[in-house]
């Protein structure tokens, strides 16, 4: 309900304010501007006047744009598994946001000034961390709130079919009740025992109740204490993780090898024109170089070890 809200009304209520907030404005000085050269013959301004009307980029540049894309990208790869939507809300919002964003910088902000960068800066910095982060929590998320692994434990270890190496609808008969734990009704605390012991539905009292969790039976030598499938569960979590992480990395560090951020041909191109620089610049040096040579002839002057 919270990702929904967030990847739906929050970003429609941003997109609303990005684009409703200038075209206030420029009416607002438009309506003023007609208010003070109302008495005036022209009867409109040239079109450089009315860009110049128009509002200014704010000081930040382009902070605000990356900032909610970087916010967007985190809400949508960190609880991806819980909210498996929100790719696909995010992708319908900048196909909107991109049009809007268009409509914003053509028509109601002023030319902003050009500016030389090599990269986003920081920005990709924050994304790989971002990047690493959500592989994480997914991982966590998959580890501990899904149902898949407690059973494959079951299936190989404690199951009809433990120690044959297989897992199958047989193998998983009794996984139910081996999920759930013994809790003895009298144990309850004075707070928190039941209203009723339903002796007047079933004739007898309820004596034991079940609970999800692998605990020792209250009759145990030690009673609630975490069985040994317990520990099995949660080491093959844990085993879980390290291995999907380590599997998503792999595939990415293989996939940025094998598609780099820069094609080989403009690679070599980009070399190339530095080596064309360098031999122009070289040539220059040693024409000026002649050239001086040459005049000290000219004036009688010479000098010993002179270079070339």
């Amino acid at each position: 309900m919270q990702m929904g809200i967030i990847m739906v009304l929050k970003q429609t209520w941003n997109n609303f304010m990005e684009l409703g907030y200038p075209l206030i404005q420029n009416w607002w000085t438009r309506r003023r501007l007609r208010q003070e050269h109302w008495n005036e013959k022209k009867a409109f301004f040239p079109q450089w006047e009315k860009d110049y009307n128009l509002q200014p980029m704010n000081a930040y540049g382009l902070f605000d744009e990356y900032l909610e894309m970087i916010l967007q990208f985190g809400f949508t790869t960190i609880f991806v598994a819980a909210f498996p939507l929100a790719p696909l809300l995010a992708l319908l919002n900048n196909i909107i946001e991109i049009r809007l964003d268009a409509y914003k910088f053509v028509t109601q902000w002023r030319r902003p000034l050009a500016q030389r960068a090599k990269d986003i800066g920081i920005w990709y910095g924050i994304l790989e961390g971002i990047g690493i982060l959500s592989v994480i929590t997914n991982a966590f998320v998959i580890a501990v709130t899904s149902d898949f692994i407690p059973r494959l434990v079951y299936a190989y270890k404690y199951g009809p079919c433990a120690g044959q190496g297989q897992a199958g609808e047989r193998c998983m008969v009794g996984y139910v009740n081996s999920s759930l734990s013994v809790f003895l009704v009298s144990n309850f605390e004075n707070r928190s025992e039941p209203l009723s012991n339903r002796s007047d539905h079933s004739g007898t009292a309820t004596k034991y109740c079940r609970y999800r969790d692998y605990r020792a039976h209250p009759e145990a030598k030690e009673p609630y204490v975490y069985t040994l499938q317990f520990w099995h569960v949660l080491a093959a979590r844990l085993a879980f993780i390290i291995v999907f992480e380590h599997l998503v990395f792999t595939v990415k560090n293989l996939i940025s090898y094998l598609i780099p951020d820069l094609p080989k041909d403009l690679r070599d191109r980009m070399r190339r024109e530095k080596y064309l620089i360098q031999e122009m610049m070289y040539e220059a040096e040693l024409e000026r170089l002649q050239k001086e040579k040459k005049e000290r002839k000219k004036n009688g002057k010479s000098y010993h070890n002179e270079w070339p």
